[in-house]
């Protein structure tokens, strides 16, 4: 049998936490890049996300994301603008929610992103819908349990 001679396998990097940088540098969009909401994970490493600009894009998580930083569903991410192709990009950095409270207070992302939910719908989906408040009385047979 072989000697193991380094100093342990993929259990020994699983336990530590090297990304406890608590309090980073805001980072801000340069010329190239965008700030985009996830609408939908895909899977593969690949995600859609909402731009600001108002484009949705097939956005590719790049490597060094990809196992040690978890994105998710209504998230604010910051997209690396393709030259060749407009409707895909990468993801360079996730924004947590205190960074993407302050982009908004600075005025980089619109008044109408939602930083903390995940349902991401367009500004009057599902406004339109009316619910039946008249309901039949033939149910209230079953609701009477006395006459059991």
């Amino acid at each position: 049998m072989p000697k193991n001679k380094g100093k342990g396998g993929k259990n020994r990097r699983r336990g530590k936490n090297e990304n406890d940088n608590d309090k980073r540098e805001l980072v801000f969009k340069e010329d190239g890049q965008e700030y985009a909401q996830v609408t939908k994970m895909l899977g593969n490493g690949r995600l859609e996300a909402l731009c600001f600009d108002g484009a949705k894009r097939l956005c590719h998580i790049r490597g060094k994301l990809r196992k040690k930083v978890w994105i998710n569903q209504g998230d604010i991410i910051l997209i690396g603008l393709r030259d060749y192709q407009d409707s895909k990009a990468d993801v360079i950095l996730k924004y947590n929610s205190d960074e993407a409270r302050n982009l908004k207070a600075y005025g980089e992302l619109p008044e109408t992103a939602k930083i903390n939910e995940t349902s991401t719908f367009g500004p009057d989906d599902g406004e339109d819908i009316l619910f039946d408040d008249n309901a039949d009385d033939e149910d209230d047979e079953v609701d009477d349990i006395d006459g059991i």
